[in-house]
């Protein structure tokens, strides 16, 4: 976790008080959910799963997926 960026730190944190739910973690409009969340997401609900690539910000690659706030309201 000392690699992961604020973001990902607070989901990380927020995940852990919640083992065995996918977390749909808010970023503006879009709900995100990352590793596996967004493999079993993307998965059932039919969106595309990416991979967050290892950059100067984002320190280890990861998995996303990513769904608009309108879809899920």
């Amino acid at each position: 976790m000392s690699n992961a960026t604020p973001m990902l730190r607070q989901y990380l944190e927020i995940k852990s008080r919640f083992p065995g739910t996918i977390l749909f973690f808010r970023l503006g409009d879009f709900y995100e959910m990352f590793n596996e969340d967004a493999v079993v997401a993307s998965r059932v609900l039919e969106i595309t799963l990416t991979l967050v690539r290892k950059t100067r910000r984002i320190r280890s690659p990861c998995a996303a997926c990513l769904t608009t706030r309108q879809a899920v309201t």
